[in-house]
């Protein structure tokens, strides 16, 4: 409806309809093939030759719809335009009896044997503004999207929070006696307690909290972003242990194995920079420079 020459490609994936979740109509077909036919349906009715192709991608979803050439001449756009504007509203008076009722319709010609028995007129209010606006009542997306995930947070206060986290963990160690401490190994590693996203939100400050949880994920997202220095499983925050950090078992094609060498020591290790103990890694093993002198 943008303009009689535009053209479009969709690539159906989600089973919706115009106000709500799609509903099955015809037992038949699969639910896919049924609600591509639909999708399709939407393409004949605006007035395009709806074309179907198969996209070489990776997914059981791949079928897309092209839509490249109208069935009408560009003086008959008022009256299409009409007949889009009507199935458009039949569709959302068949999904409000549908919700009502939780009856299912036959796919062919459902809609109208609804539609004579509830009615399709609009409201005064809509139909004063059917010929105005596409969908009355539909609310777009903002075209600028708010990133939050925890990605566009400052830098230094992620930093402050990663330090404040490591350091709870760290300081959570039980003591140990000092005939324990002597008889172990010198060179163990302190990989600080396990605690809970709970306890661990319990130890930061109010600020810090608020600015969390106007992102999603909160605090869970922002430890998990920083893999390097934390795993997060079943709700429980622990310090990565890298020695522990199997490589992976499948063989990398060639060229995924270029890009993780070229990855290789280009941020520095925090471990490092801020661990009581260090790295647990020797630097020819540690996929993080120990110093700048070793930045990539």
């Amino acid at each position: 409806r943008s303009s009689y020459s535009c053209r479009y490609f969709v690539l159906p994936c989600c089973f919706f309809d115009f106000h709500g979740k799609y509903s099955r109509r015809q037992s038949k077909k699969t639910q896919y093939r049924e609600y591509l036919d639909f999708v399709a349906q939407v393409g004949f009715v605006c007035g395009f030759h709806v074309e179907e192709d198969c996209l070489r991608i990776p997914s059981t979803k791949r079928v897309s719809l092209i839509g490249k050439n109208r069935t009408y001449p560009s003086t008959d756009s008022a009256l299409v335009d009409k007949q889009i504007t009507q199935f458009i509203n039949n569709r959302r008076t068949c999904a409000v009896v549908m919700c009502d009722r939780k009856v299912g319709f036959n796919h062919k010609g459902h809609c109208d044997d609804v539609c004579e028995e509830t009615g399709s007129e609009l409201p005064e209010d809509e139909a004063e503004t059917a010929g105005t606006t596409w969908m009355p009542g539909f609310q777009p997306r903002e075209k600028v999207q708010q990133i939050r995930n925890c990605a566009s947070l400052p830098r230094e206060f992620v930093d402050e929070v990663v330090l404040n986290v490591a350091n709870l963990l760290l300081n959570a160690t039980p003591q140990k006696s000092c005939s324990n401490m002597q008889s172990e190994n010198t060179n163990t590693w302190n990989q600080g307690e396990s605690l809970s996203l709970k306890e661990v939100a319990e130890h930061l400050n109010k600020e810090t909290l608020k600015k969390l949880k106007s992102e999603y994920g909160g605090l869970q997202t922002l430890l998990k972003n920083n893999h390097q220095v934390f795993e997060v499983l079943n709700g429980r925050v622990h310090i990565r242990d890298w020695r522990k950090e199997k490589p992976s078992s499948k063989s990398k094609p060639e060229a995924k194995r270029r890009l993780s060498a070229e990855a290789f020591k280009t941020r520095l290790c925090w471990f490092f920079i801020h661990h009581p103990d260090g790295c647990s890694l020797p630097s020819e093993s540690c996929p993080y420079a120990h110093g700048t002198e070793e930045l990539r």
